[in-house]
């Protein structure tokens, strides 16, 4: 009877309890689900702070920088092959930016001009660089002067002039400037001043980012670029002396202080450069040049800053070697 009477209280403390069930496969869907949207929620934070898809930017990144190396560093002559792409996809977009915003910017001669300047360069130095740039505003200008034998393609002379300058833009701007690390990278050792100024400026891009998302405070041009701070700033101008001093003395066997000339002359060509073009996408009234690159926008969303720095890199190795 005694047994019978305490039965509940002489067995397995176990057994009294509610038996626990392992997770379901609801739960875990749960689980993960939640995971996601906290992954998703930062990012989204993330992107909002630094104005892109940060996942897809360092995907196109490596890629793009994968590809430069391997033309520098192995063989020279592939870079043509690299810039040239750029080069015409770059001055591509712009035009069709152009055309977007109603300037008639021939496209077919502006392709062949960037596409003619890259051997120019490369062979001819300085002289073809020069050459080829202005027959290439030439040759655009007098396309344009053969579309307006066509009745739809006429525009007033104000237009008209309007349009020749916009074809010379490009020209000068993309072509003429971005083949700079074409002649660069020609001259004798050329190639490892434009893989050093190129790695100063994605510096100046990484220390911008990290600084500007984690301290920025202070705009630097709201009215330009209302992501830009001066934090950012400050962080952009350490990481380029830090790169430039390591890269004049390991890479390019150039004394310290050239390091810091060269840091501190391409933090200033580069924060210019990516301001002049968020210049020109709000006189154009669009965010990104183009959508080709996920996470960058449109090439020259890319080859802003390099753009001036490329004019920079190649005085620099002018002066000191």
């Amino acid at each position: 009877m005694s047994d019978a009477a305490g039965g509940n209280k002489d067995r397995p403390r176990s057994e009294t309890k509610a038996k626990k069930h392992p997770p379901s496969r609801a739960d875990f869907e749960a689980t993960v689900a939640d995971i996601e949207a906290q992954v998703r929620a930062t990012n989204d934070r993330i992107n909002a702070k630094s104005g892109r898809n940060l996942f897809s930017a360092i995907l196109i990144g490596l890629a793009l920088g994968g590809s430069l190396i391997v033309s520098l560093v192995f063989v020279k002559e592939l870079f043509m092959v690299f810039g040239a792409i750029l080069l015409v996809f770059t001055s591509f977009e712009l035009a069709s930016a152009l055309r977007f915003a109603g300037r008639d910017v021939p496209r077919v001669p502006t392709v062949i001009a960037s596409l003619a300047i890259v051997p120019a360069s490369f062979y001819g130095l300085a002289t073809g660089h020069w050459l080829v740039t202005v027959g290439g505003i030439v040759f655009v200008s007098l396309w344009r002067v053969g579309e307006m034998i066509v009745p739809k393609l006429r525009v007033s002379s104000v237009e008209f002039w309007k349009d020749i300058a916009a074809g010379a833009f490009v020209q000068s701007y993309v072509v003429f400037l971005g083949a700079f690390t074409i002649l660069l990278t020609a001259q004798p050792g050329g190639q490892w001043w434009t893989l050093a100024s190129l790695i100063i400026v994605v510096a100046v891009d990484v220390g911008a980012y990290a600084s500007g998302v984690n301290f920025g405070k202070h705009l630097m041009a709201p009215l330009i670029s209302p992501k830009k701070t001066w934090e950012g700033f400050a962080g952009s101008a350490l990481a380029a002396l830090a790169a430039g001093v390591l890269l004049a003395v390991f890479m390019l066997q150039q004394p310290w202080w050239v390091g810091l000339i060269m840091g501190t002359v391409i933090v200033f060509t580069a924060t210019m450069g990516d301001l002049a073009e968020s210049l020109i996408k709000r006189d154009l009234g669009i965010k990104d040049i183009s959508t080709w690159l996920p996470g960058h926008g449109g090439f020259l969303d890319r080859l802003d800053s390099i753009l001036p720095s490329a004019v920079a890199a190649y005085a620099l190795y002018l002066i000191f070697v």
